[in-house]
C-alpha cells in the first residue's frame, strides 16, 4: 500500500489519488486540511459557500484523507488579516512542517504495517523520504517543474537580456539551503515521476546519482462540448494567456508580438505578480485586458471565449493550461521548454515556437488571423486531443508504473 503526502493539493494531486484509489492502491493522503466530497456537511454547504471548500475536497473516504492543519490555517489567516509579510507563515514553511509531521509518524511507528511505499512531491518530503528509506519503504517522487539547476541557467541568462522584469523572477534568489534540499529528495527518491520530456532532460544536470525516471503527462478536463465557438470572420483575434505574472513564462515576448499585430489581435491576460512592483510589466497590463484573478470554471468559460491561447514559457514542467485550454477548444501556441512537444501535433491542434522568439509568435498568430478555417479545423482538433488525455487516463498510467515499480522490488 501506500500513502501520499501534499500539503495543499492540485488536479495531478488528484489524479494520482483517485488512480491509486480506484486499485486498491491507497492507504491514506497526508494534507494539511482536506475533505470528502462525500462529507454530509460538504454536501448541506448552500452553493455560495460550498465554492470556498471545494479547492479542499477529494473524491476519496473520509478515513483516507488525514489533515495537519495548523501552519496552513496560520498562513491563510496571515493574508487574509494583511499581516507583515515578513512574520507571515510561509508556503515553504507549510510544506517542511507536514514533512516533518509525517516523518515524526513513520518513526514513532504510527503508520501501518501495510504501507510499503510513499509518494511525495518536490520541497516537501526530504524528512519523510529518510524516515521512509530507514523503513526499507520505496520513495516516489514527483518533479513538477524542470530542475532548479536548468532554471537557474535560463533565468539568470533572462536577467541579463532584460534586466527591467528581473524582478519578476523570485527564484532566481531562492536560499541555498532550499535548493540543497531539493537535490537531498532527488538522491533520496528510488523512482522519480516527470510530466514532460523536457523536465527529464533538465535532470542531465544534477549532480546526484538518480533513480529511474518515467515520464508520464498530466490530464486534461472533461470536454465539455463537442463543437469549439466559431471564429468570427473580420473581427480580431482573441488571444489569451493564463498564468504568473513572470518574465519565467516569457511574457515580454508575448506582448511585443500583440504589439506588432496591432488591432488585428485583442490580447487578454489572466494572472498576478506574486513578486515586487516591475515598471514594465503595469505598462503593458495598462494596455490589455488584464483579469488579476478568476475561479477555476471561470478561467475554464474564459477560454471558450477566445481562439487562440499562448503560452510562451521559458522554463516549465509541464503547464497544465495547455490542456486546459485544448479541452475548451483553443489551440495552443507555445514552447519546447513546456509539456507542448510531448502533446500537440504541429499545425493540427497547436504550434511549437522557440523561446524568446516574437517574430514566432506573430508569425503564428498572423497565420491563424488570417486564415479561419484553420483556425476552425485547429480547434476541432484541440477538442478531440483533449478527449484522448484524460485525468483517468493519467491516474491509470501513473499506477501502471507504480505497480510494476513495486512488483519488481519484491522480486
Amino acid at each position: 500500500m501506500i500513502i501520499v503526502s501534499h500539503p495543499t493539493g492540485n488536479a495531478n494531486v488528484r489524479g494520482l489519488l483517485n488512480g491509486l484509489h480506484r486499485n486498491n492502491l491507497l492507504l491514506n493522503y497526508y494534507t494539511t486540511f482536506g475533505y470528502s466530497s462525500d462529507a454530509f456537511w460538504f454536501k448541506a454547504l448552500p452553493k455560495w459557500l460550498k465554492k470556498d471548500f471545494v479547492r479542499r475536497t477529494y473524491e476519496l473516504p473520509l478515513d483516507i484523507i488525514l489533515s495537519h492543519p495548523w501552519f496552513e490555517i496560520k498562513r491563510l489567516v496571515g493574508i487574509s488579516l494583511k499581516i507583515a509579510h515578513s512574520v507571515q507563515i510561509t508556503v515553504d514553511e507549510v510544506y517542511r512542517d507536514l514533512d516533518n509531521h509525517l516523518s515524526s509518524l513513520i518513526e514513532t511507528n504510527d503508520i501501518s504495517e501495510k504501507v510499503n511505499a510513499i509518494y511525495g512531491y518536490e520541497d516537501g518530503c526530504i524528512n519523510t523520504f529518510r524516515a521512509a528509506k530507514a523503513k526499507g519503504w520505496q520513495r516516489f517522487y514527483e518533479l513538477p517543474i524542470g530542475y532548479w539547476r536548468a532554471a537557474k541557467i535560463i533565468l539568470d541568462e533572462e536577467a541579463e537580456l532584460q534586466p527591467e522584469w528581473a524582478v519578476t523572477m523570485p527564484a532566481l534568489s531562492e536560499p541555498k539551503e532550499k535548493l540543497e534540499r531539493k537535490d537531498e529528495e532527488l538522491r533520496l527518491a528510488s523512482h522519480v515521476f516527470v510530466a514532460s520530456k523536457f523536465t527529464l532532460q533538465t535532470l542531465d544536470l544534477a549532480p546526484v546519482k538518480l533513480a529511474r525516471i518515467s515520464v508520464i503527462p498530466y490530464g486534461a478536463p472533461s470536454v465539455i462540448s463537442s463543437h469549439p465557438r466559431k471564429t468570427i470572420a473580420g473581427k480580431p483575434l482573441r488571444v489569451l494567456y493564463v498564468g504568473g505574472l513572470s518574465q519565467r513564462k516569457g511574457l515580454s515576448y508575448l506582448f511585443d508580438a500583440v504589439e506588432q499585430l496591432g488591432n488585428t489581435v485583442d490580447l487578454t491576460i489572466v494572472g498576478r505578480s506574486g513578486a515586487g512592483y516591475c515598471r514594465v510589466l503595469e505598462k503593458h497590463l495598462g494596455k490589455h485586458n488584464w483579469i488579476e484573478s478568476m475561479p477555476h470554471n471561470k478561467i475554464l468559460e474564459c477560454m471558450r471565449e477566445h481562439d487562440v491561447f499562448v503560452f510562451p514559457s521559458l522554463f516549465e514542467g509541464f503547464g497544465l493550461v495547455i490542456l486546459e485550454a485544448l479541452s475548451q477548444g483553443v489551440p495552443v501556441i507555445t514552447t519546447p521548454h513546456t509539456g507542448g512537444p510531448d502533446i500537440l501535433d504541429e499545425g493540427k491542434d497547436g504550434f511549437i515556437v522557440p523561446i524568446r522568439s516574437v517574430d514566432a509568435i506573430k508569425e503564428k498568430l498572423e497565420l491563424l488571423q488570417k486564415d479561419p478555417e484553420l483556425l476552425m479545423e485547429m480547434k476541432q482538433n484541440a477538442l478531440e486531443k483533449a478527449k484522448q488525455l484524460t485525468w483517468r487516463h493519467y491516474g491509470d498510467a501513473i499506477v501502471q508504473k507504480l505497480e510494476t515499480a513495486m512488483n519488481s522490488r519484491h522480486k
